[in-house]
């Protein structure tokens, strides 16, 4: 098996969070943009993700001391992977652009990230400023150990797997990719491709639209390929896999810490339902004032 090198390049995640977006819109019922989906979904990583890797400048190199510790932790830029920053930046999103439509995309990409992420095996601190972190457990965090060794774990093991699951179900949902869909539901979605259309043709913001589905599906045969044709990495898609790497665990999460983030999570569903409620009420009363 070859030793891989340094890593001198960062990325956003692998394939997921790249094709999670086209999903969202399709099946949501809610008045969703695209733009502001797809940057919500790239959110946490955004500006985190090299220094977890490091990058080598001249004689220079930049890492983080404790690579888990800072991308998932806190101390750290963990609070990136929370519920409570998408409502954060969503909020900013909406009193900068006035846009609400826009603060609701954000926010279900970038919630969709945090989510997706608790699947490792250190998760993420999905109810932050409370730190236990939340964790599946079912594929291996090797961010710590480099981007090269981390890539030919994740394509070894059921990280692999899952983004395989959203090429899948892209490929059965292919209409999300077609010139129809994407001006019927996409462009009449979000003035900012009207705006955009004034200086490019529509065949351009056409490829815009499509670039990180391709940009993500790409990525994972590259990987594929690069971690078992050409380094024959073994596979291991057992849970918590591919035992051969160095993984990066949270500690196990009592019955106290998850009744407690149960109870978070039914809150945050009664007022979500609450509110859906008084919308309906002040609707039905505005439309009995007008009769």
């Amino acid at each position: 098996m070859a030793r891989p090198g340094r890593c001198a390049e960062a990325v956003l995640s692998w394939a997921a969070h790249d094709l999670e977006p086209y999903a969202i819109q399709r099946h949501s019922r809610l008045k969703i943009a695209f733009v502001p989906l797809l940057i919500g979904s790239y959110a946490p990583d955004l500006m985190s993700k090299w220094f977890v890797y490091g990058i080598h400048l001249g004689g220079l190199d930049l890492k983080a001391s404790d690579p888990v510790q800072f991308h998932r932790g806190w101390p750290g830029v963990g609070f990136t992977h929370s519920l409570l920053f998408g409502v954060v930046i969503a909020l900013l999103v909406w009193r900068v652009f006035g846009s609400k439509t826009w603060a609701i995309s954000f926010l279900i990409g970038q919630w969709a990230h945090a989510i997706t992420d608790t699947g490792d095996t250190v998760g993420t601190m999905l109810f932050f400023p409370w730190t236990v972190h939340v964790h599946l457990g079912a594929w291996a965090y090797a961010g710590q150990t480099g981007r090269l060794t981390d890539a030919a774990a994740y394509f070894s093991g059921p990280g692999g797997v899952w983004d395989a699951v959203w090429i899948v179900y892209g490929i059965f949902s292919w209409r999300v990719l077609t010139r129809s869909y994407f001006e019927q539901h996409v462009y009449t979605a979000d003035r900012f491709w009207a705006s955009a259309n004034r200086i490019f043709p529509m065949t351009a913001l056409l490829v815009l639209y499509r670039t990180a589905f391709f940009y993500g599906t790409s990525r994972w045969i590259a990987w594929s390929l690069w971690a078992h044709v050409v380094h024959h990495y073994p596979y291991d898609i057992s849970w918590g896999g591919p035992h051969w790497v160095t993984a990066a665990h949270s500690p196990p999460i009592t019955w106290a810490q998850g009744a407690g983030m149960a109870g978070i999570v039914a809150a945050i569903v009664a007022g979500a339902y609450a509110y859906r409620l008084a919308s309906r009420r002040r609707g039905w009363t505005a439309s009995r004032s007008e009769t």
